[in-house]
């Protein structure tokens, strides 16, 4: 649970019960693809259960779950069955399908094929922390971030939500630990990094399992190439991978987490407990590690949750290398909310490891 987070900040005037994120969920349930159906998207119950509900709080932390069908149709067979089709009316009539008629004929070749069509489905988990006004979503691809954000908008009346935007930026900061190896109070550098370079070669260099605290990683550095991705561990707790976009994947909770849990205390409930509980930690320390959020089209939610606005103690505040980033305007959903964010949305950096 939770691989992979993109994390966005709830304003602070949405005020929803559970029970109304039931009812408006239940609206767009989960239904397996149709004969003909190319894609089907909705909401199942995060249980697991047949007739579950769509929302579940534990402990406080409400969580959804987000699933996603689609046919397997590959171009090629596609292709194959456009011209199996214009070499018959080409037989019959002597003459060839004209660019319209082509546009036709694939449409019903895709018709043909869908009901034979493989299909595969993947399914996001989608995390709300009222408390600290929190939306997280377990993927590493902003555009299927977005797609469940959008949804969630246009289905939640007067929700509100923007993409964390730091004071500094993240290349900025895993710049400044890497080059004089000082990493934040209460985080790590581990043993993974990805560098590239800012030119027209876009040459990249990578470390994996190799310590980070070398001259040869400061020289790229120097020679202005900037980290994409840095392995840290937070509190001996919680081991990640931060990306440039603020993207943090590879989730993996260490074994100190579990002390004092019994082998069999597994469970829906558990695993949620567990996970929410250290990552609610987690990712305001983190902002603080990055200078605190900017502010953006939710800001005023940032005063609602002091700590994220301060820096932790020891910490120095790394002056960004970029131009402060403006606020994207706001888009407006048919329920009333609104969707911000940083101008310039993170660049997917490994949409193939996202669950869907």
């Amino acid at each position: 649970m939770f691989k992979n987070m993109i994390v966005y900040r709830i304003a602070p005037q949405w005020q929803v019960e559970l029970t109304q994120v039931e009812e408006a969920l239940a609206k767009v349930p989960f239904l397996e693809c149709g004969a003909t159906q190319e894609k089907s998207l909705g909401w199942v119950p995060p249980r697991g259960d047949q007739h579950g509900p769509l929302a579940e709080s534990v402990g406080g932390q409400w969580i959804l779950r987000f699933m996603v069908e689609s046919k397997v149709l590959p171009g090629s067979v596609l292709a194959r069955r456009v011209k199996e089709k214009a070499e018959r009316i080409e037989q019959e009539t002597g003459r060839k399908p004209g660019k319209k008629e082509s546009k036709e004929l694939k449409d019903e070749a895709k018709l043909d094929l869908l009901p034979m069509a493989f299909t595969k489905q993947g399914s996001m988990w989608v995390w709300i922390d009222t408390t600290s006004r929190l939306l997280v979503l377990d993927t590493s691809s902003q555009g299927r971030a977005d797609e469940v954000v959008t949804l969630l908008v246009e289905a939640l009346p007067g929700l509100s939500v923007s993409l964390i935007n730091t004071q500094t930026s993240p290349q900025a900061a895993m710049s400044h630990w890497l080059k004089e190896q000082e990493p934040p109070v209460g985080f790590t550098v581990d043993r993974e990094c990805e560098l590239k370079s800012a030119s027209e070669e876009k040459a990249v260099v990578r470390y994996a399992r190799h310590p980070l605290d070398i001259e040869e990683v400061q020289a790229h550095i120097d020679a202005g190439k900037l980290p994409t991705k840095l392995a840290l561990t937070w509190d001996d707790r919680v081991s990640f991978m931060l990306t440039e976009g603020l993207q943090i994947k590879k989730v993996s909770f260490l074994d100190t987490v579990f002390e004092g849990t019994k082998a069999d205390d597994g469970g829906f409930d558990t695993d949620v407990a567990i996970a929410t509980g250290e990552l609610v930690k987690l990712i305001p320390d983190l902002i603080g590690a990055l200078g605190g959020e900017a502010e953006s089209g939710v800001a005023s939610a940032a005063q609602a949750v002091a700590a994220d606005g301060v820096a932790a103690p020891g910490v120095p505040k790394v002056p960004s290398t970029a131009p402060s980033v403006p606020s994207a305007p706001a888009r407006k959903s048919a329920g009333g909310g609104v969707v911000t964010g940083p101008k310039e949305v993170p660049v997917d950096t490994d949409p193939e490891s996202a669950p869907f």
